[in-house]
């Protein structure tokens, strides 16, 4: 199934979620850099043009390429009462077939963090992957000792899973994570198959 949103747009009681695009460079820029240190201690190094405008410009040339082939759905937030940036979330490595499943990947600036402004977004977002990409799986995955995330996915209806041993370099180092997932309820244990 061919997925030609370009102009995906997911609205909550306070916040949109939407594809990012080339006027976003400064607010995105901003952002990350003011949230360097909340950040990194729980993602990938970054690069050292990570907040370049060509990076930035390859980011929403990515997300649009990703949209139009159905693999992944990468969404920034703005809060809708001022349109702030605050973060972004991806629903990211989408499989088709028997799988019918993606996993979940996000961060929020700090300014914004631990005001439910994430847990609104993940179950938007998860709802959207369900209702509107039909799938039926979600799969997130944190550091262990990322309280904040971890509760933010259990908030927002994902059950814990797991470890996966090594499982993402992060901060420079093959770290473990706890696994989590969601699965889309009126599809538990059903199949149109056979």
């Amino acid at each position: 199934m061919l997925i030609r949103r370009a102009k995906v747009r997911v609205e909550t009681e306070r916040l949109t979620l939407r594809p990012p695009s080339h006027s976003d460079f400064r607010s995105w820029t901003d952002l990350r850099s003011k949230s360097r240190a909340f950040l990194e201690p729980w993602e990938p190094t970054w690069a050292p043009d990570h907040l370049s405008r060509k990076s930035f410009t390859n980011r929403v040339y990515w997300a649009q390429r990703t949209i139009s082939a159905g693999s992944a759905l990468p969404l920034f937030l703005f809060r809708r009462s001022d349109e702030a940036l605050l973060g972004a979330i991806t629903i990211d490595n989408i499989r088709r077939g028997p799988a019918q499943d993606a996993t979940l990947g996000y961060w929020i600036g700090e300014p914004f963090a631990r005001q439910g402004f994430m847990s609104e977004a993940i179950r938007a977002a998860v709802h959207h992957a369900f209702h509107a990409l039909d799938l039926s799986r979600i799969q997130a995955a944190c550091l262990p000792e990322n309280a904040s995330s971890r509760g933010c996915l259990e908030k927002s209806g994902f059950k814990y899973e797991g470890v996966a041993q090594s499982y993402l370099q992060i901060n420079g180092r093959w770290r473990n994570h706890v696994l989590y997932a969601n699965l889309r309820s009126d599809r538990r244990g059903k199949t149109d198959a056979g």
